[in-house]
């Protein structure tokens, strides 16, 4: 109930921003080398005076590693081979090629862009049922994220008479020293709520230097937890 509200209350607060946490490189290989370009995006689409920011867009981008599949199911609708999917705030990209490194794990993918669809919308109607986040890899700003998960991997970890060490949770903190953030983030400021599209609400930590940007995870954006209990 307390994730519950806090959502609630985060979701009407936070400026939305783009974080990749797992990146994996994509090539644009149509876009112009050395172009960049300013997108327009929403700070809070629940807030309209919350106004707007400038997104560099580059025609290398990172993605998270896990929104490509070489071989994806049908009801993966995120990004895989002659698939194509919306970047948030700026093309639909389709995925053309990619790069395996000699363990066998693709290290770099390669699309396409149309050029018609800037701001991530098509005139022709087509529909694209994904939409990734991004961020320029030549703009990308380095930090280190904490997530911080539940403590317990059971409800009540007295409830069975054990020692409630038993029930710690090995993954209740992952610091995750490999995020790239989008510009933006290098003039972020203590106290203010962020919600890293797709990946949670977060705010700098107090260990946070100019030159070593720290946030952490306060809440995800699902009852991840409550799901769990439901299996």
């Amino acid at each position: 109930l307390l994730d519950h509200c806090l959502r609630e209350d985060l979701n009407k607060r936070a400026i939305r921003v783009m974080a990749v946490l797992d990146p994996i490189k994509v090539v644009i290989t149509n876009y112009p080398k050395d172009h960049v370009e300013e997108l327009e995006a929403d700070n809070n689409p629940e807030d309209e005076s919350a106004g707007k920011r400038n997104l560099l867009f580059s025609r290398e981008i990172f993605i998270e590693r896990s929104d490509f599949m070489e071989d994806p199911p049908k009801k993966f609708f995120r990004l895989g081979p002659g698939r194509e999917v919306r970047l948030k705030h700026a093309y639909y990209i389709t995925c053309t090629d990619f790069i395996k490194n000699e363990n066998g794990d693709v290290t770099e993918i390669h699309c396409t862009y149309d050029q018609a669809t800037k701001g991530g919308w098509s005139d022709d109607g087509r529909k694209v049922r994904g939409t990734l986040h991004w961020v320029s890899i030549q703009h990308a700003v380095d930090a280190e994220v904490r997530l911080y998960n539940h403590l317990f991997n059971v409800e009540n970890p007295e409830a069975d008479g054990d020692d409630f060490i038993q029930h710690l949770n090995p993954d209740s903190l992952i610091i995750n020293t490999q995020a790239k953030l989008e510009s933006s983030l290098t003039d972020a400021k203590q106290g203010i709520k962020y919600q890293f599209l797709r990946n949670g609400y977060f705010c700098l930590d107090t260990d946070s230097t100019p030159k070593q940007l720290i946030f952490n995870r306060t809440v995800g954006l699902r009852d991840s937890w409550g799901k769990k209990q439901k299996v």
